[in-house]
């Protein structure tokens, strides 16, 4: 998909078993972030990039290892993000350079239906595509260096270009390498990733070939902080560079996939593809548990090192058809899932200390060893989906119906014994419907109804229920807006209506059942494109309402769901200077409302603002005339210390402290 005006987003997106759609034509609120943006912003990692939008909040620290998102208050980790459509392969264990990503598609709302079930772990408040890089028409040669306080220098180089009488063959590479002290106080990360992406274009078949690498070793991982149980409010927000943090913490990862697709033409109109994937990924990390015990700072520490491993395989393969019957035409589609994975996990803990938040103490370096880790899980899911697009007047109005029908086999093992624990096999329908009507050419409402779907809880020894297999979590949203293309800029007003259930217990029969319930309702406003020559917008607010909708005895029925604010605010903009051409000025705000760490609302995290900025200078390289850039952006520029959010009831965790990044990218 081609950038929109401005350069920031692209004019569509991928929607899984719909295929590519443009944003005009996506009865969803989609958001595709292109690689300009990922380089003009200087993101180290994904979370750089959804710091864009407002629908959207990083929901564990930055230097934690894994990636973990909400979108519209609900959990999305990085186990589930999709590569180039194919999900459960783009992260096991955070690939979080985005070397070799041309854009990042974020779409709002469940997509069970579209994309597939996620493996366990969440993703039903949306969904994150990366789409890879490929060789362009015109050949490419960029070397990047960059700095980004306190010591971290890197380099990146991005080389491709396409061969053949028809340029049919096309290589794009890119290689990163970044290394030293990050702006928090003792820490440092190195990070290496190699991306190399193979396509062949002919008449009427496409295929390609991407493989990936990433190694990440973090010293001083960044943690939660918890709220002990006699803690009654929040306590106020430490140094930002996080100094409590013990010293001997660390985070050691690697990880690797393939993904290989192709497509062919068979008739003008129909067209069949198939995709097969997988990515492995290992760590071994070291962290300390902290649990605060008063407002004065004081805490608990409990040293544990963890081993993990992470496999999961994935393919699809379908068809897309275009049909006329009569003055309706349709656009058919047929999908086939098939997701395996496996987890394994072995930890042990150390010997406990005690510090605190601001002035923290000295405390011994623990001796743990844990073996390489056995399985302890595994996962199984499969099935098929079919959707027909019917459009009339010229695509004026549209009408999609569809359905999946989802298989889903999961189990649990002993880690001591290999025994399975425990297990289920089960199977559920999720239907979706939408609608676009366009009464004005550049006008575009839209309506949805569709479904998401998380395995459910195979229920753990201290119940009497134990052993009992959940049925799957399903997930409702109704959603209706519009979308306006005012030529240079576009609009999205949505609002959307979301119910999901979670596990409560009952205290009289001792038993997990899956009879609770929340409720999230909210507006979403977004904005991208060029208001005027040299003048860019992006981002947007959320407002949201999150309630508990059914608890256990109705004790917190119409509460506010903890860890998610009422209102989210991400807005940007950069502007062309006049006085010297190829000068740019960026700014950014970053509001988010204060939100509860208790089920029972009666600790609230106060809100919080973080302004960004920067400027960019384009000018030709005396050598070749091609355009050197510079780039100079500074993050939290008040330094403002503040608890950022949170994924668990009574944990926190601090935002980032001020950031200086600088770069030069040259062209060859």
């Amino acid at each position: 998909m081609p950038a929109y005006a401005g350069g920031q987003v692209a004019t569509g997106g991928q929607l899984g078993l719909l295929g590519n759609r443009s944003v005009m034509d996506t009865p969803f609120n989609q958001t595709s972030y292109t690689a300009q943006t990922v380089q003009d912003q200087q993101a180290r990692k994904l979370d750089d990039v959804l710091a864009n939008d407002p629908s959207v909040r990083a929901s564990v620290p930055r230097a934690y290892g894994f990636d973990f998102v909400t979108i519209r208050g609900f959990d999305v980790p990085s186990s589930a993000y999709g590569l180039n459509g194919l999900y459960g392969i783009a992260s096991a264990f955070s690939f979080s350079g985005l070397t070799g990503i041309e854009r990042v598609e974020v779409l709002k709302g469940p997509g069970a239906l579209l994309n597939g079930m996620p493996p366990p772990g969440g993703g039903v408040g949306g969904s994150v595509n990366l789409v890879t890089k490929r060789a362009t028409d015109t050949p490419i040669a960029q070397l990047t260096n960059s700095y980004s306080s306190r010591s971290s220098f890197g380099t990146h180089l991005d080389a491709g270009r396409r061969f053949g009488e028809q340029s049919e063959f096309g290589v794009r590479f890119n290689g990163a390498y970044r290394n030293g002290g990050t702006q928090l106080a003792n820490q440092s990360q190195e990070l290496g990733t190699a991306a190399l992406g193979l396509d062949y274009r002919g008449e009427r078949a496409r295929a390609s070939l991407d493989l990936g690498y990433e190694k990440n070793d973090v010293d001083v991982m960044t943690r939660f902080v918890v709220l002990g149980p006699a803690l009654t409010s929040v306590p106020r927000p430490p140094d930002p560079t996080q100094k409590f943090q013990p010293t001997w913490g660390y985070w050691q990862g690697e990880g690797k996939y393939v993904l290989a697709g192709g497509e062919i033409d068979i008739s003008d109109s129909l067209t069949a593809y198939a995709q097969i994937g997988a990515v492995r990924g290992t760590t071994q990390y070291q962290y300390s548990d902290i649990t605060v015990t008063n407002l004065n700072g004081n805490f608990n520490g409990s040293p544990r090192l963890n081993r993990q491993f992470r496999d999961q395989d994935a393919a699809q393969a379908g068809f897309r058809a275009q049909i006329d019957t009569g003055s309706v035409h349709h656009a058919v589609n047929f999908n086939v899932t098939d997701t395996k994975g496996e987890v394994g996990i072995l930890n042990t803990t150390g010997t406990a200390f005690a510090s605190n938040l601001y002035n923290p103490m000295p405390n011994p370096v623990p001796q743990l060893f844990v073996a390489p880790p056995p399985k302890t899980s595994d996962h199984h899911l499969w099935g098929f989906g079919v959707a027909d697009t019917m459009s009339i007047l010229n695509d004026r109005i549209q009408f999609t119906a569809a359905v999946r029908q989802q298989y889903v086999v999961s189990r649990n093992f002993s880690a001591a014994t290999g025994l399975q624990t425990g297990g289920y096999n089960t199977d559920a329908v999720t239907p979706a419907y939408a609608l676009v009507v366009k009464p004005l050419e550049n006008v575009s409402l839209y309506a949805n109804y569709i479904e998401g779907l998380e395995a459910g809880t195979i229920v753990p020894d201290q119940f009497t229920n134990r052993g009992e297999v959940l049925s799957p979590y399903r997930t409702r949203q109704y959603e209706a807006g519009v979308k306006v293309d005012w030529g240079r800029i576009i609009t999205t007003a949505s609002a959307f209506d979301i119910t999901k259930p979670f596990q409560i217990t009952n205290t009289t029969t001792n038993t997990l059942t899956q009879g609770g319930e929340n409720r999230n309702r909210g507006i979403e406003l977004n904005v991208f494109g060029e208001v005027t020559p040299g003048v860019r917008l992006l981002g947007g607010v959320m407002f949201i309402d999150a309630r508990q909708a059914k608890t256990q005895g109705g004790t917190f029925d119409g509460y506010r769901s903890f860890s998610i604010p009422d209102t989210q605010l991400n807005l940007g903009g950069e502007l062309d200077l006049p006085f010297v051409p190829g000068l740019t000025w960026t700014a950014r705000g970053i509001y988010t409302g204060s939100f509860f760490v208790d089920q029972a609302n009666t600790i609230a995290v106060p809100d919080w603002t973080r302004f960004d900025t920067g400027v960019r200078y384009t000018f030709a390289a005396p050598w070749n005339n091609k355009p050197i850039v510079v780039r100079f952006n500074v993050e939290n520029v008040f330094n403002n210390a503040y608890w950022a959010g949170a994924n668990t009831a009574r944990y926190l965790y601090l935002g980032m402290p001020r950031t200086f990044l600088v770069s030069t990218t040259f062209n060859f």
